[in-house]
């Protein structure tokens, strides 16, 4: 077998190549990983949101993932937007099955502008079901709260609260990202299983990004697919993310996409020799 990792992405599809199974596989692609992909969801959005999704039927579904690993060995699996109930379970019982592989989930709740992609009964299912099979959460500060929502007053609880919740849930580690903030600085925070945390700082750049949180994800994933420590994944993964961003391209009348590909722009196209990088 090759040494190259390979991941096995669970996600939706989006046609901007801006978040979903797109984002996710050029981040692994661009950080020396292989992806692996099985589709959730098919859905209708551009830049600007996201206008329908269509769930992949659950038998199909769940197919393609028993496909993959009969025959792939797979070295992480990294989830975004599950799309159905009927995925949650599936997804639950195969992750049972295969209680060594490390997961990486993005728990999508909402497009950039907010349209809903989960309702509550699938939070609930992947608060009950998916959560305690997670190596490590990448919610948003908004995520977080729907993810451990008890009662009407959740937007009161604290983030570190809601982090002592999640990890009470089951999951392993939780890095909660603040980029919904009206901070000068994007503040995200590393809570890890053995109750210890890391805090980030990074300069909050001038525009709005389709897909900056599949980025991370997917940026995280393949650093630990390729043997780092977590602190040391949630590091680079950051570096990463933020790099992308900086160097966003605007393909459409919305938000600006992540340039996963931004170190090509280091290469010397000056240089009169082809092969001179």
């Amino acid at each position: 077998m090759d040494s190259t990792p390979n991941i096995l992405i669970i996600s939706a599809s989006d046609p901007t190549s801006g978040a979903g199974m797109q984002a996710d596989i050029q981040t692994v692609s661009s950080l020396g990983c292989h992806p692996l992909t099985v589709i959730t969801g098919l859905t209708v959005q551009d830049t600007k949101g996201v206008y329908h999704v269509s769930p992949v039927e659950s038998e199909l579904f769940a197919a393609q993932v028993q496909t993959i690993l009969d025959d792939s060995k797979v070295d992480l699996i990294k989830c975004g937007m599950l799309s159905s109930e009927e995925n949650i379970r599936v997804l639950a019982k195969l992750l049972t099955e295969y209680p060594n592989i490390p997961v990486v989930l993005d728990p999508i709740m909402a497009s950039g502008r907010g349209d809903e992609l989960t309702s509550e009964s699938m939070r609930q299912l992947m608060i009950e079901l998916i959560l305690p099979r997670v190596t490590i959460l990448t919610p948003n500060i908004m995520e977080a709260r729907q993810l451990v929502k008890l009662d009407d007053q959740i937007k009161e609880i604290s983030i570190d609260e809601a982090a002592k919740r999640l990890l009470a849930g089951g999951c392993e580690n939780v890095l909660i990202t603040g980029t919904h903030d009206a901070t000068d600085e994007v503040m995200n925070k590393l809570y890890l299983s053995d109750g210890e945390t890391e805090s980030y700082a990074w300069k909050r750049l001038p525009h709005e990004y389709h897909g900056s949180g599949c980025t991370l994800a997917s940026a995280i994933a393949a650093y630990v697919a390729q043997g780092l420590s977590l602190i040391q994944a949630v590091e680079e993964g950051q570096d990463f993310t933020w790099h992308t961003l900086d160097a966003a391209i605007q393909t459409g009348q919305g938000q600006r996409i992540p340039n996963r590909f931004f170190w090509m722009n280091d290469f010397d196209d000056s240089d009169d020799d082809p092969t001179h990088h």
